[in-house]
């Protein structure tokens, strides 16, 4: 495989392949940050400004980034289609998009559609209205799994070994009624487990609860279903039911998909 040769101010290591560069330089842009100078470019990959910038006119060339009139650097047209082809959103989203639709409009509140990815829930699908609560979450975007209810329900189903290096980081507290006690987590966990329901309380956004249910497939947890809406109005009581029966909708269409195409993952 080709590689590199070591620049001057390149901070990268010179033995690193162009593959795992380009993913390097790539994975720099986020929700967070979806627009960005060459300079910030270079200065969040690690790349030395001379490589950074051959690399994205490489990039901008094969339309995988665009370049603005500004001279900041987005993702392009072409990856976006190539993303758009992924199992997640052929397999996945599309699968439970009509039963999200029907979710969403039996309660008129934010749905979420999550999977985890390493110690995270990766969000991969949303649907929300004008009179939905605010929400800080996106499709693809990331949010901790204390302090989400899609979160609490994809910690829930992992083994003791991957709970226990979780709660044994730091973890992130975004509002003062966020969980971070070990003993508290692990009864709420115990508790998910049994009832198959998770819900939290501004734990990730002021004034807002979050419940949410699993999707299961023949082996074990698929992904999770929630809802977000404003804590003053959560009615527990009949939200439960339409995400149980969503996510038992979900759960038979991806087990058809995957018993009639043979596919073997979502992800």
């Amino acid at each position: 495989m080709a590689r590199l040769q070591p620049m001057a101010g390149n901070a990268a290591d010179p033995g690193v392949s162009v593959i795992a560069r380009t993913a390097t330089l790539l994975k720099v842009f986020s929700g967070e940050h979806p627009r960005l100078k060459l300079s910030e470019a270079s200065s969040r990959s690690g790349l030395s400004m001379t490589t950074t910038h051959r690399m994205l006119g490489e990039l901008v060339a094969a339309n995988l980034l665009s370049r603005g009139p500004d001279d900041r650097y987005s993702i392009g047209r072409t990856l976006w289609e190539l993303g758009e082809i992924s199992p997640l959103s052929l397999h996945l989203r599309e699968t439970a998009l009509p039963h999200l639709l029907t979710l969403y409009e039996a309660t008129a509140e934010n749905v979420h559609l999550a999977i985890l990815d390493g110690i995270e829930a990766l969000y991969v699908a949303r649907l929300v209205g004008t009179n939905s609560v605010p929400t800080i979450s996106r499709m693809g975007g990331r949010l901790p799994l204390h302090t989400t209810g899609v979160g609490k329900v994809l910690l829930a189903w992992q083994d003791e070994a991957f709970l226990s290096a979780y709660l044994a980081r730091e973890l992130e507290s975004p509002t003062k009624f966020s969980i971070t006690a070990e003993p508290k987590l692990r009864s709420q966990i115990r508790e998910v487990r049994r009832s198959g329901v998770s819900w939290t309380h501004q734990e990730m956004t002021l004034g807002n609860t979050s419940i949410a249910v699993p999707i299961l497939g023949h082996s074990g947890l698929l992904a999770a279903v929630g809802v977000v809406t404003h804590t003053v109005k959560a009615e527990t009581s009949r939200l439960v039911p339409v995400l149980q029966n969503a996510a038992s909708a979900i759960s038979a269409s991806l087990l058809e998909l995957m018993d009639h195409d043979g596919v073997d993952s979502l992800g």
